[in-house]
Protein backbone atom coordinates (compact mmCIF):
# COMPACT_ATOMS: atom_id res chain seq x y z
CA UNK A 1 0.00 0.00 0.00
CA UNK A 2 1.38 3.37 -0.99
CA UNK A 3 0.68 5.78 1.85
CA UNK A 4 3.83 7.88 1.87
CA UNK A 5 3.32 10.05 -1.17
CA UNK A 6 0.83 10.85 -3.91
CA UNK A 7 1.33 12.59 -7.22
CA UNK A 8 -0.22 16.05 -7.11
CA UNK A 9 -0.84 15.83 -10.86
CA UNK A 10 -3.08 12.79 -10.52
CA UNK A 11 -6.82 13.08 -10.14
CA UNK A 12 -7.70 12.29 -6.53
CA UNK A 13 -10.82 10.67 -5.11
CA UNK A 14 -12.01 9.86 -1.60
CA UNK A 15 -14.48 6.99 -1.38
CA UNK A 16 -16.32 6.34 1.86
CA UNK A 17 -17.11 2.69 2.52
CA UNK A 18 -14.39 1.80 0.05
CA UNK A 19 -13.27 -1.54 1.49
CA UNK A 20 -15.98 -3.68 -0.14
CA UNK A 21 -18.87 -3.83 -2.59
CA UNK A 22 -19.64 -0.79 -4.71
CA UNK A 23 -17.04 1.35 -2.95
CA UNK A 24 -14.24 -1.12 -3.56
CA UNK A 25 -15.24 -1.64 -7.19
CA UNK A 26 -15.38 2.11 -7.79
CA UNK A 27 -11.93 2.35 -6.21
CA UNK A 28 -10.63 -0.41 -8.46
CA UNK A 29 -12.02 1.18 -11.62
CA UNK A 30 -10.81 4.68 -10.82
CA UNK A 31 -7.45 3.36 -9.68
CA UNK A 32 -7.06 1.69 -13.07
CA UNK A 33 -7.54 5.12 -14.64
CA UNK A 34 -4.43 6.28 -12.81
CA UNK A 35 -6.25 8.19 -10.08
CA UNK A 36 -5.00 8.52 -6.52
CA UNK A 37 -7.58 6.71 -4.40
CA UNK A 38 -8.17 7.64 -0.77
CA UNK A 39 -9.94 4.52 0.37
CA UNK A 40 -12.16 5.28 3.35
CA UNK A 41 -12.97 2.36 5.62
CA UNK A 42 -14.63 2.24 9.02
CA UNK A 43 -12.89 -1.08 9.74
CA UNK A 44 -9.18 -0.26 9.51
CA UNK A 45 -8.03 -3.88 9.13
CA UNK A 46 -10.44 -4.56 6.26
CA UNK A 47 -9.49 -1.26 4.72
CA UNK A 48 -5.82 -2.18 4.70
CA UNK A 49 -6.55 -5.54 3.08
CA UNK A 50 -8.59 -3.81 0.38
CA UNK A 51 -5.95 -1.14 -0.17
CA UNK A 52 -3.20 -3.75 -0.40
CA UNK A 53 -5.19 -5.65 -3.01
CA UNK A 54 -5.59 -2.55 -5.15
CA UNK A 55 -1.95 -1.60 -4.70
CA UNK A 56 -1.08 -5.06 -5.95
CA UNK A 57 -2.86 -4.10 -9.13
CA UNK A 58 -0.59 -1.05 -9.41
CA UNK A 59 -3.14 1.46 -8.17
CA UNK A 60 -2.06 4.42 -6.04
CA UNK A 61 -4.03 3.96 -2.82
CA UNK A 62 -4.03 5.60 0.59
CA UNK A 63 -6.13 3.82 3.21
CA UNK A 64 -8.07 6.33 5.32
CA UNK A 65 -9.68 5.14 8.57
CA UNK A 66 -13.09 6.77 8.29
CA UNK A 67 -16.31 6.32 10.24
CA UNK A 68 -18.80 8.72 8.67
CA UNK A 69 -20.87 8.78 11.87
CA UNK A 70 -17.99 10.23 13.91
CA UNK A 71 -16.93 13.88 13.86
CA UNK A 72 -13.53 12.93 15.26
CA UNK A 73 -12.96 10.23 12.65
CA UNK A 74 -13.90 12.56 9.81
CA UNK A 75 -11.63 15.31 11.17
CA UNK A 76 -8.75 12.85 11.39
CA UNK A 77 -9.45 11.75 7.82
CA UNK A 78 -9.14 15.32 6.58
CA UNK A 79 -5.77 15.67 8.30
CA UNK A 80 -4.55 12.44 6.73
CA UNK A 81 -5.68 13.39 3.23
CA UNK A 82 -4.07 16.83 3.64
CA UNK A 83 -0.73 15.13 4.25
CA UNK A 84 -0.89 13.87 0.66
CA UNK A 85 -2.65 16.58 -1.30
CA UNK A 86 -3.82 20.18 -1.14
CA UNK A 87 -6.97 19.45 -3.11
CA UNK A 88 -9.57 16.75 -3.65
CA UNK A 89 -11.01 16.33 -7.12
CA UNK A 90 -13.79 13.88 -6.32
CA UNK A 91 -15.70 12.78 -3.23
CA UNK A 92 -17.87 9.68 -3.45
CA UNK A 93 -20.21 9.41 -0.48
CA UNK A 94 -20.80 5.68 -0.76
CA UNK A 95 -20.96 4.40 2.82
CA UNK A 96 -24.50 3.32 3.60
CA UNK A 97 -26.68 1.48 6.08
CA UNK A 98 -29.75 -0.56 5.18
CA UNK A 99 -31.28 -0.70 8.61
CA UNK A 100 -33.28 -3.70 9.77
CA UNK A 101 -36.19 -3.31 7.38
CA UNK A 102 -38.57 -2.45 10.21
CA UNK A 103 -42.15 -1.86 9.09
CA UNK A 104 -43.50 1.69 9.53
CA UNK A 105 -45.88 0.64 12.30
CA UNK A 106 -43.01 -0.79 14.30
CA UNK A 107 -40.28 1.71 13.44
CA UNK A 108 -38.85 3.71 16.30
CA UNK A 109 -36.84 6.91 16.30
CA UNK A 110 -33.77 4.90 17.32
CA UNK A 111 -34.10 2.64 14.28
CA UNK A 112 -34.55 5.54 11.89
CA UNK A 113 -31.82 7.61 13.53
CA UNK A 114 -29.21 4.86 13.20
CA UNK A 115 -29.81 4.69 9.44
CA UNK A 116 -29.92 8.46 9.01
CA UNK A 117 -26.66 8.78 10.95
CA UNK A 118 -24.88 6.95 8.13
CA UNK A 119 -27.01 7.74 5.07
CA UNK A 120 -27.88 11.39 5.72
CA UNK A 121 -25.72 12.91 8.45
CA UNK A 122 -22.69 10.97 7.22
CA UNK A 123 -22.60 12.56 3.75
CA UNK A 124 -23.25 15.99 5.28
CA UNK A 125 -20.49 15.48 7.84
CA UNK A 126 -17.96 14.29 5.23
CA UNK A 127 -18.92 16.85 2.58
CA UNK A 128 -18.68 19.73 5.04
CA UNK A 129 -15.29 18.59 6.32
CA UNK A 130 -13.79 18.10 2.85
CA UNK A 131 -15.36 21.17 1.25
CA UNK A 132 -12.17 23.30 1.44
CA UNK A 133 -10.17 20.58 -0.32
CA UNK A 134 -12.88 20.20 -2.95
CA UNK A 135 -13.03 23.94 -3.51
CA UNK A 136 -9.27 23.94 -4.12
CA UNK A 137 -9.68 21.60 -7.11
CA UNK A 138 -10.13 22.83 -10.68
CA UNK A 139 -13.51 21.19 -11.30
CA UNK A 140 -14.53 19.16 -8.25
CA UNK A 141 -17.29 16.56 -8.24
CA UNK A 142 -19.30 14.98 -5.43
CA UNK A 143 -21.17 11.75 -6.06
CA UNK A 144 -23.88 10.71 -3.62
CA UNK A 145 -24.69 7.01 -3.82
CA UNK A 146 -28.43 6.75 -3.35
CA UNK A 147 -31.06 4.22 -4.41
CA UNK A 148 -34.17 3.85 -6.51
CA UNK A 149 -35.81 3.47 -3.12
CA UNK A 150 -35.14 7.17 -2.56
CA UNK A 151 -37.25 8.13 -5.57
CA UNK A 152 -40.88 9.09 -4.96
CA UNK A 153 -41.62 8.07 -8.55
CA UNK A 154 -40.23 4.59 -7.93
CA UNK A 155 -41.76 3.98 -4.52
CA UNK A 156 -45.22 5.07 -5.68
CA UNK A 157 -45.10 2.83 -8.77
CA UNK A 158 -46.81 -0.51 -7.98
CA UNK A 159 -44.71 -2.19 -10.69
CA UNK A 160 -41.50 -1.39 -8.81
CA UNK A 161 -40.30 -3.86 -6.15
CA UNK A 162 -39.59 -1.01 -3.73
CA UNK A 163 -43.27 -0.12 -3.56
CA UNK A 164 -43.92 -3.41 -1.77
CA UNK A 165 -41.00 -3.16 0.65
CA UNK A 166 -42.71 -1.71 3.71
CA UNK A 167 -39.90 -0.11 5.66
CA UNK A 168 -39.37 3.42 6.85
CA UNK A 169 -35.71 4.17 7.52
CA UNK A 170 -33.76 3.29 4.37
CA UNK A 171 -36.02 4.69 1.65
CA UNK A 172 -36.72 7.92 3.53
CA UNK A 173 -32.99 8.39 4.25
CA UNK A 174 -32.17 8.10 0.55
CA UNK A 175 -34.97 10.52 -0.34
CA UNK A 176 -33.43 12.95 2.13
CA UNK A 177 -29.99 12.40 0.58
CA UNK A 178 -31.41 13.20 -2.84
CA UNK A 179 -32.81 16.51 -1.62
CA UNK A 180 -29.59 17.35 0.19
CA UNK A 181 -27.68 16.80 -3.04
CA UNK A 182 -29.93 19.17 -4.96
CA UNK A 183 -29.54 21.87 -2.33
CA UNK A 184 -25.75 21.54 -2.43
CA UNK A 185 -25.81 21.69 -6.23
CA UNK A 186 -27.88 24.86 -6.21
CA UNK A 187 -25.84 26.62 -3.54
CA UNK A 188 -22.36 25.57 -4.72
CA UNK A 189 -22.40 25.75 -8.53
CA UNK A 190 -18.60 25.46 -8.80
CA UNK A 191 -18.85 21.89 -7.50
CA UNK A 192 -20.84 19.24 -9.36
CA UNK A 193 -23.14 17.45 -6.92
CA UNK A 194 -24.96 14.48 -8.42
CA UNK A 195 -26.81 11.34 -7.34
CA UNK A 196 -26.21 7.80 -8.57
CA UNK A 197 -28.20 4.66 -7.99
CA UNK A 198 -26.48 1.34 -8.69
CA UNK A 199 -29.61 -0.30 -10.06
CA UNK A 200 -31.51 -0.16 -13.34
CA UNK A 201 -34.77 1.55 -12.43
CA UNK A 202 -36.55 0.99 -15.74
CA UNK A 203 -35.73 -2.73 -15.67
CA UNK A 204 -36.40 -3.04 -11.93
CA UNK A 205 -32.96 -4.51 -11.30
CA UNK A 206 -30.61 -4.17 -8.33
CA UNK A 207 -26.85 -4.56 -8.11
CA UNK A 208 -25.66 -7.55 -6.10
CA UNK A 209 -24.23 -6.23 -2.82
CA UNK A 210 -24.06 -7.20 0.84
CA UNK A 211 -27.08 -4.98 1.44
CA UNK A 212 -29.35 -7.34 -0.55
CA UNK A 213 -27.38 -10.51 0.27
CA UNK A 214 -26.03 -10.48 -3.30
CA UNK A 215 -29.46 -11.26 -4.75
CA UNK A 216 -29.30 -8.42 -7.28
CA UNK A 217 -29.25 -9.25 -10.99
CA UNK A 218 -26.57 -6.69 -11.85
CA UNK A 219 -22.88 -7.25 -11.17
CA UNK A 220 -21.03 -4.94 -8.82
CA UNK A 221 -19.20 -3.57 -11.87
CA UNK A 222 -22.50 -2.73 -13.57
CA UNK A 223 -23.64 -1.22 -10.29
CA UNK A 224 -20.75 1.21 -10.32
CA UNK A 225 -21.31 2.38 -13.90
CA UNK A 226 -23.40 5.36 -12.79
CA UNK A 227 -20.97 6.20 -9.98
CA UNK A 228 -17.94 6.17 -12.26
CA UNK A 229 -19.79 8.17 -14.91
CA UNK A 230 -20.52 10.97 -12.45
CA UNK A 231 -17.05 10.81 -10.92
CA UNK A 232 -15.44 11.27 -14.33
CA UNK A 233 -17.60 14.16 -15.56
CA UNK A 234 -15.64 16.83 -17.37
CA UNK A 235 -15.76 20.52 -16.55
CA UNK A 236 -18.90 21.20 -18.59
CA UNK A 237 -20.81 18.21 -17.20
CA UNK A 238 -24.17 18.51 -15.41
CA UNK A 239 -24.89 19.11 -11.75
CA UNK A 240 -27.97 18.28 -9.71
CA UNK A 241 -28.93 15.14 -11.66
CA UNK A 242 -30.03 11.64 -10.57
CA UNK A 243 -28.98 8.74 -12.80
CA UNK A 244 -28.60 5.00 -13.01
CA UNK A 245 -26.40 3.20 -15.54
CA UNK A 246 -29.08 3.63 -18.23
CA UNK A 247 -29.70 7.35 -17.80
CA UNK A 248 -31.80 9.83 -15.80
CA UNK A 249 -33.95 8.62 -12.90
CA UNK A 250 -37.15 10.42 -11.88
CA UNK A 251 -36.98 12.06 -8.46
Amino acid sequence: MRDDMTNSEQTSVLITGGNKGLGFEAARRLGELGWTVFLGSRDEARGRVAADELTGRRATVVMVPLDVTSDESVSDAVLLVRKHTDRLDVLINNAGASGKGVAPADATVDEVHSVYDTNVYGPIRVTHAFLPLLQAADHPRVVMVSSGGGSFAVVTDPEQPFSAIHELAYSSSKAALNMITIRYAQALPKIKFNVATPGEVANRKFAATDMNNHTGELTVTEGTDSIVKLATLNADGPTGIFIDRLGPVAW
